[in-house]
C-alpha cells in the first residue's frame, strides 16, 4: 500500500510565489491507530532541492571551507558570516553532481575531480519540502583562498583551507553550526580513512 494513500489533501492554496514559494494546506492523514485524524492546516516553504558539498584534499588532509553573510543566523547569532559547505540549488535540467561542480568553481574557484555521495535528506521537513544531496569532493587546495561568487546574485563569499583536524575542532566548539557541514564533516571523520585509500 501506498503510504501517499494514508494523507488526504483538502486544500491547496498559494499564498506567496517570488525565489521561494509558500503554500497553505489544509489536509488529513491516517494516525497510528488507524483512523483519519482532524483537519490540519499546515504552510509548507516550497524550494527547490539543494546540493552541499565539503571539497577535500585527501593529499593534505584538508577541507575548504567558505564564509558568508545568512540572513537566518542575523537575529540569533553574535556573527552571521556562517563557515560552510559548497552549496547551490538544482535548476531544473541539472543533476546533484553538476550542480556541486559547478557551485565549487563558482563559490571557490575549485574544480572537483571525484564526487562521493554521503546522503540525502530533508534539513526541516517540519515546513519546508526542501531535500538536500550531501557529497564529499575531491580536490587540490594547493593556493585554494580569496574571494569568490557572482556579483549579479550579491555573493561575497572568502574562501578557507582548513587541516580536517582544525575544522572537526571548530565543529566541537560550535564555530561550525549548520545542518549539512556538521554531517559532511563527521561522515568526513568516520570515513577518511577509506576516502583517503580511494582517493590518494
Amino acid at each position: 500500500m501506498n503510504a501517499q494513500d494514508d494523507v488526504q489533501v483538502i486544500e491547496r492554496e498559494a499564498c506567496f510565489s517570488g525565489f521561494y514559494k509558500l503554500d497553505r494546506l489544509r489536509l488529513r492523514h491516517r494516525q497510528f491507530a488507524g483512523d483519519m485524524g482532524p483537519t490540519l492546516t499546515r504552510e509548507l516553504f516550497v524550494r527547490h532541492d539543494a546540493v552541499c558539498v565539503l571539497p577535500y584534499d585527501p593529499q593534505r588532509d584538508c577541507v575548504v571551507l567558505i564564509e558568508q553573510f545568512r540572513i537566518g543566523a542575523l537575529d540569533k547569532s553574535a556573527n552571521p558570516w556562517l563557515l560552510e559547505l559548497v552549496a547551490g540549488l538544482i535548476d531544473k535540467d541539472e543533476v546533484p553532481e553538476e550542480v556541486a561542480r559547478r557551485e565549487a568553481l563558482e563559490e571557490a574557484n575549485l574544480a572537483l575531480t571525484s564526487l562521493w555521495p554521503i546522503t540525502q535528506y530533508y534539513p526541516s521537513p517540519g515546513g519546508s519540502d526542501e531535500r538536500v544531496h550531501l557529497f564529499v569532493g575531491r580536490c587540490d587546495s594547493e593556493g585554494a583562498g580569496g574571494v569568490y561568487g557572482l556579483a549579479e546574485e550579491g555573493e561575497d563569499i572568502r574562501v578557507h583551507v582548513w587541516p580536517l583536524e582544525d575544522a572537526l575542532d571548530a565543529l566541537k566548539d560550535g564555530r561550525i553550526d549548520n545542518a549539512a557541514s556538521i554531517i559532511a564533516l563527521q561522515w568526513l571523520a568516520l570515513n577518511r580513512t577509506e576516502v583517503r585509500g580511494l582517493w590518494s
